[in-house]
């Protein structure tokens, strides 16, 4: 066992992929009714985005992590 501990801090990943996988990956959280949101701030669950022309989602891992499922880039 070891005699320190480290605080990791929460990390955002953004992952983009294609509409296909998309849906594949947004099935996993609704089938597993984990809770997902629309914005990064995580003040509208069940909902995914269409801001940037494309699609989006922001749900947590389970280490809390806050992953982003996007289909088009920001810029």
């Amino acid at each position: 066992m070891c005699a320190w501990s480290v605080d990791i801090q929460m990390q955002h990943y953004a992952l983009r992929v294609d509409d296909g996988h998309f849906d594949r990956a947004l099935v996993r959280p609704i089938e597993a009714q984990l809770e997902y949101w629309t914005n990064p701030q995580m003040t509208r669950s069940g909902e995914t985005t269409t801001e940037h022309g494309g699609r989006g989602v922001y749900f947590r891992d389970p280490a809390g992590h806050g992953l982003e499922l996007i289909t088009q880039p920001y810029f």
